[in-house]
């Protein structure tokens, strides 16, 4: 319980620090990321990676399951799916509760990007889907290391991509992992709930 009480705090403590006039570090951070021409293609391809992997493993995971009749298999892939639902839930509501705007729109001269956004920007919607993502395949996957490195490796990639581009403030980063990473604890808390009462 404390644990969880120390994660709202910290969620909360970020919240209070993301007016639209962000702070210091954050914007300065942001700065020494973001290049004068971001065409780093890793990161710019892991960016990009991240909804097509957002839909495309549950479907496939409840695929296979499906297909071989396998049901734990179709259940992994219907609990991955639920968890994205409810990170882009959060996340949404939390943007437009929050309405902070991109770094480039209040820094214009200070930040080079080559992609806009049309969305607010705290939390980063690609780095909670991205986190949300990679914790539920760790976690419906037995929690094995040799996962665990991958998924959070390219999670983590992704995270730092949006800020290489100018898109996110390193606070945004931060709160998107927070997100995705406790949408999952709270989906399998729900699902406990509600299937108990069943």
């Amino acid at each position: 319980m404390k644990q969880k009480q120390i994660l709202i705090i910290l969620f909360l403590n970020l919240i209070i620090c993301s007016s639209n006039s962000a702070q210091n570090w954050d914007i300065n951070l942001l700065k020494q990321i973001n290049p004068q021409k971001p065409t780093n293609h890793v990161l710019i391809g892991a960016s990009n990676s991240v909804y097509p992997l957002a839909v495309g493993t549950p479907m496939i995971i409840v695929g296979v399951g499906l297909l071989s009749k396998n049901k734990i298999t179709t259940d992994k892939g219907i609990k991955i799916a639920t968890s994205l639902l409810v990170n882009t839930a959060i996340t949404q509501a939390t943007k437009y509760t929050i309405k902070r705007e991109r770094p480039y729109k209040t820094y214009p001269n200070a930040l080079n990007v080559n992609t806009i956004e049309s969305d607010a920007s705290f939390p980063s919607g690609h780095t909670s889907t991205a986190f949300a993502l990679a914790t539920s395949i760790f976690i419906e996957f037995n929690n094995k290391w040799y996962i665990a490195v991958p998924v959070y490796a390219w999670a983590a990639t992704v995270g730092y991509s949006r800020m290489y581009l100018g898109v996110h403030y390193p606070s945004d980063v931060i709160a998107g992992a927070f997100v995705g990473v406790g949408s999952v604890y709270l989906n399998k808390w729900l699902q406990k709930k509600i299937f108990k009462q069943k």
